[in-house]
């Protein structure tokens, strides 16, 4: 392929995942001479890369194709690729539907990206869906885009086994496997000596976390004593990139309530960089709609291990995922649901209607038989409760002091910055003195539903690198 420097321009929607994996990518292909840009005027080639979570995400992908046929009507040696998990899930059918697309590759196919458009100079179309089971990028160092240069991802595993009914991910990213342990925390050393405070540990469910010393393999219990002895699980990697440094704060998401365990709480209370905060999708409050979804735990289960973490972590935060109206959905199923969320008073949650996906369990065995005006109500009632439960216990914290991560000037005052307390909740105080990347303990004096305002009274000393603040009282 042409080896003279050119321009990519990468577009990610959709989860953290997606957007990490763009990463990966631009380290790709700089290797080939491509160089990352912000904007796509310039571009000699754009990849969009995709979710298909839900039909909405995949019209959105639809609609930003359609933007881009002029431009590329207009320059015919444009490069226009999709990538992701809509890439793998429609394959050909986007280069017969969409005629502007040149380059298709899933999730596992990104190490061949600069070959796919080598073809596509060559006159040809290019595509490639394989999913593996061994890729990674373990030994890639990602290229940080539009990166704050505070925070960051550490994709620490890929795929999901989990086989959720309603989800399509199995289909589009695979079978789990794990990266080794080394690898992690050297990325996570390398950001840290570059100037970042926090890394993010990523997965389609990071509990289930597993290396061993001959690969990843999946099943803990399928081990041998040998393997069992050198393995690493996630509460072990947990601490593993907390000990970097106690000033680099440590997130990870996403969590599946049936792998989540004592020794991953044990860590985080150990540990005071490990965040008081986990993602905890519950999907659903009814047992019977668990089930139905293959969630693998009841109500009552799930409720316990609300407690469990109550009890080991008092002052965790606690997000969810929702889903309303799925599949034989009932009013009092829904209202278990408002129940549920009113029992466990998540911080914040991501609500849905529930959108058949093609392929999965469900849009094989189960009718989508609940009206789409049903759907939206019950997720306006969702809504409606989470903002109340939200605004309550924002509202609860005021006259408190939090630990603030700045990480960039508030959306709406260029006299503020934002950054987030250990809950994963946005807080925004003036600026002062302090600088991105501090570590400040803030009072909060009000509230809204979705973020916490309040005023600096001091520099975190505890995370706060004694290097920056020395340098300040000079």
């Amino acid at each position: 392929m042409n080896m003279s420097k050119k321009n990519l321009y990468i577009e990610s929607y959709g989860c953290a995942m997606n957007f990490s994996d763009s990463e990966v990518v631009a380290s790709i292909m700089a290797e080939h001479g491509y160089n990352a840009i912000t904007s796509e005027e310039n571009a000699d080639v754009i990849f969009i890369n995709t979710c298909s979570i839900r039909d909405n995400a995949e019209q959105k992908i639809r609609h930003r194709l359609k933007q881009l046929r002029g431009r590329k009507e207009r320059n015919n040696e444009l490069v226009v690729g999709v990538l992701g998990c809509m890439a793998e899930r429609l394959r050909d059918k986007l280069m017969e539907e969409e005629k502007l697309v040149d380059v298709v590759a899933g999730p596992d196919a990104y190490r061949d990206l600069p070959q796919l458009v080598g073809e596509v100079e060559d006159g040809n179309k290019a595509i490639n869906v394989l999913l593996s089971l061994e890729e990674t990028y373990a030994e890639i160092t990602p290229t940080r885009l539009n990166s704050n240069g505070v925070t960051a991802y550490i994709s620490i595993m890929r795929g999901c086994d989990n086989m959720c009914s309603f989800c399509v991910v199995p289909f589009t990213r695979g079978r789990e496997r794990s990266r080794e342990p080394e690898t992690i925390v050297r990325e996570a050393r390398e950001l840290f000596e570059a100037g970042y405070k926090e890394v993010t540990l990523l997965g389609q469910n990071v509990d289930s976390y597993l290396w061993y010393g001959g690969g990843p393999k999946k099943d803990f219990n399928k081990l041998t004593d040998e393997e069992k002895a050198d393995s690493v699980n996630f509460s072990d990697l947990l601490r593993m990139v907390a000990a970097v440094s106690p000033s680099l704060r440590v997130r990870f998401s996403t969590s599946h309530p049936k792998d989540i365990t004592d020794d991953v709480l044990y860590a985080m209370r150990d540990h005071t960089n490990i965040c008081n905060y986990i993602h905890l999708p519950a999907q659903s409050g009814n047992s019977r709609i668990l089930e139905k979804m293959n969630r693998t735990y009841d109500r009552e289960w799930y409720m316990n291990k609300v407690k469990r973490i109550r009890k080991i972590i008092p002052n965790c935060g606690i997000s969810c995922d929702i889903i309303a109206g799925f599949c034989t959905e009932t009013e009092d199923e829904h209202q278990d649901t408002l129940s549920l969320m009113a029992w466990s008073e998540f911080d914040f949650s991501y609500m849905y209607y529930y959108s058949e996906r093609p392929g999965t369990l469900a849009a094989r065995k189960f009718a989508d038989d609940v009206p789409l005006e049903v759907k939206k109500r019950r997720l306006t009632e969702i809504i409606d409760l989470q903002n109340e439960i939200s605004r309550k216990k924002n509202k609860d914290r005021e006259g408190s002091v939090v630990t603030v991560l700045v990480e960039n000037e508030s959306k709406r005052s260029d006299d503020d910055w934002m950054g987030k307390c250990d809950q994963h909740i946005v807080v925004i105080f003036p600026k002062e003195h302090y600088r991105r990347g501090d570590y400040v303990d803030v009072r909060i004096e009000r509230t809204t539903t979705t973020s916490l305002i309040g005023k600096a009274i001091g520099y975190n000393e505890e995370l706060q690198p004694k290097t920056t603040t020395e340098s300040l009282s000079n």
